[in-house]
């Protein structure tokens, strides 16, 4: 619990109403109760305003005077919102030391303050910095390190040569550091290219569950500082992502893909390798990045949802347009040369 008034100094807003109303949790603008916090982020949700029963909301200056509950007052209510929800977070954190059922490395170090979850491995080498947080069967390989006031959720796998930063989150089945898909062919087959480099994770770095960052071939593969990871991301060997960079679910990054700082890529987005995207552009959903992008800006590809029926008589007409384009060209041709003897 904490009072408006609290929140209000926590957070160097001004407010208007009750001081010592009690706030226990967030909540949306029609779910809240009298003793929950709610946000308004964007006009369209004025009529929710109206009719909230929340205890307290935080909106922009200019909705104030529109609220008919206690307020706090952002220029950025979201990024308010985003900050308040660190007050309320109930997520559990374990107790310092090793759990008995743990296994470290007799020469891995592991800060006193840091927590071991049951069943987690630490090998030989790693590093674990203070305040980090080690879930349980997680496994850390040798000479990897994961950085102060980090958490590693249950079931992630760190392998060797894996250097996660600080305040970073890694959540349940990330697989960091696994081989990048490199191969030769051979005579006989496939020959496996070893994957002698490692993977680099700046500081506060979130990694969302089943995600997979390849190791590098030779080099590590990098995330910068403040890039955030969706679930179920793929980022192949030798990639780097810049900073604040945001990549949303069931993305896929070939090989040595580089992006730039402070870039969005929507859900579903495919990047082949060897390109690079500049600092600042987002792409859309779905869209297949096929060469490099050097020129700030949103991106996209692919066609918007049609019915079936209509889907499939566009899907014959892109088949044809070789065709038409060549038609086209030829009867140009035809027209020029007239105009030429006219």
């Amino acid at each position: 619990m904490i009072t408006l008034g609290e929140l209000s100094e926590k957070l160097g807003l001004a407010y208007s109403g009750d001081a010592q109303r009690q706030l226990r949790g967030l909540a949306t603008l029609t779910a809240a109760g009298p003793d929950q916090l709610a946000f308004l982020a964007q006009r369209k949700y004025r009529d929710q305003l109206a009719a909230t029963g929340a205890g307290a909301v935080i909106v922009p200056p200019d909705m104030a005077d529109a609220c008919p509950v206690d307020y706090l007052v952002a220029d950025d209510p979201y990024l308010c919102f985003a900050r308040v929800s660190g007050l309320f977070d109930r997520a559990p954190v374990p107790p310092a030391g090793v759990h008995p059922a743990a296994s470290v490395a007799a020469d891995a170090q592991v800060d006193a303050s840091a927590s071991v979850g049951p069943n987690a491995v630490v090998e030989a080498g790693a590093v674990i910095g203070a305040g980090a947080v080690i879930g349980a069967n997680v496994y850390i390989g040798q000479r990897s390190r994961v950085g102060a006031r980090s958490r590693v959720h249950p079931n992630a796998v760190l392998y060797h040569d894996v250097r996660v930063g600080d305040d970073c989150t890694i959540h349940s089945q990330a697989v960091l550091g696994g081989d990048g898909f490199g191969f030769a062919p051979g005579p006989q087959g496939w020959e496996k290219i070893h994957q002698l480099g490692g993977v680099w994770i700046g500081d506060r770095v979130e990694v969302g569950a089943c995600t997979t960052i390849d190791r590098g071939a030779i080099e590590d593969t990098v995330i910068e500082d403040g890039a955030i990871i969706d679930n179920l991301v793929q980022i192949a060997h030798n990639c780097r992502i810049g900073k604040n960079t945001a990549i949303a679910g069931c993305t896929g990054l070939a090989g040595s893909t580089i992006i730039g700082a402070n870039c969005t890529l929507a859900g579903g987005v495919g990047v082949v390798g060897h390109v690079e995207i500049c600092d600042n552009v987002h792409v859309t959903g779905m869209t297949m990045v096929t060469k490099s992008i050097t020129e700030a800006g949103s991106y996209s590809s692919g066609t918007p949802m049609s019915t079936t029926r209509d889907w499939k008589r566009s899907a014959v007409r892109f088949a044809q347009l070789d065709a038409i384009q060549r038609r086209l060209a030829s009867v140009e041709s035809r027209l020029d040369d007239g105009s030429e003897h006219s």
